[in-house]
């Protein structure tokens, strides 16, 4: 009981930061994840990727709503990119019975590199929006950006909040604020429709998602209280940081993959 409880604990402390961390600009899996498959290493991946999202759903969500008070949401570019974040979403969580998640590990570092090459070297990217490229042109970018890291993040999951950030201020001229704002509508769909299915298909540990969906929640709240404070410029910083951080994350999950 003792050993339950400490695990309780330090997996409690895990999903605060991830929570703080994914409510700026997204990658609290890169905190959640690692610390549930170091609590629990004799489980099925499915079930541990499973209680990630009965955690990240509640701080994702209660992230939004922070947002939503205070920013106008783009909604003819969420909706439908919520819409497809659903459908990809659950097909992705099907996919990871099928497909080994180490096919797509090195594909997903090398997009990472790439994406913080280009924000560190282009200092004005999503500081401040551009003009509209029209809302039916936003709108079908939005079902393929929604559609694409819907699936990715029911499949693999790690970065979808970053890469959605990314992608919504480079094709759709969002600035980071913004585009992070409406990449949390999109994450909440993603990850309704994963956690959708792992439920029916596996054994989530629910208790131990409840306990960790409590301080995902406080820590969401922390987090977007944060970036609405100190604006877009803020959200690129930290935007540098996590990316950082999950491009070492998996360089050490590749090298260790083959050893």
């Amino acid at each position: 009981m003792a050993e339950i409880d400490s695990l309780l604990i330090v997996l409690g402390m895990a999903a605060f930061f991830a929570g703080l961390v994914d409510a700026v600009v997204g990658g609290g899996g890169l905190i959640q994840i690692p610390a549930l498959f170091a609590a629990f290493p004799s489980l099925q991946p499915a079930t541990l990727f499973g209680t990630n999202k009965v955690a990240s759903i509640v701080g994702t969500a209660s992230a939004a709503v922070q947002y939503a008070r205070r920013i106008a949401i783009p909604w003819h570019v969420v909706v439908p990119g919520v819409m497809a974040a659903l459908v990809g979403a659950w097909n992705g969580a099907r996919a990871v019975a099928h497909l080994p998640a180490d096919l797509i590990r090195p594909v997903v570092l090398v997009l990472l590199v790439l994406v913080a090459i280009y924000t560190f070297v282009r200092k004005d990217f999503g500081r401040m929006g551009v003009v509209s490229h029209g809302r039916k042109t936003e709108s079908a970018a939005a079902v393929v950006i929604g559609g694409a890291l819907g699936f990715y993040d029911g499949f693999f999951g790690p970065g979808t909040g970053s890469f959605l950030i990314f992608l919504f201020v480079r094709f759709l001229g969002m600035d980071f604020l913004r585009a992070s704002v409406s990449a949390k509508f999109v994450n909440v769909a993603t990850n309704l429709a994963a956690l959708g299915f792992f439920s029916v298909n596996v054994d989530v540990l629910w208790k131990v998602g409840l306990v960790m969906a409590a301080c995902n929640l406080v820590g969401a709240v922390t987090g977007s209280r944060l970036a609405l404070k100190h604006g877009a410029e803020f959200v690129r910083k930290v935007f540098l940081v996590v990316v950082g951080a999950l491009i070492l994350r998996l360089t050490y999950d590749v090298l260790t993959a083959g050893a």
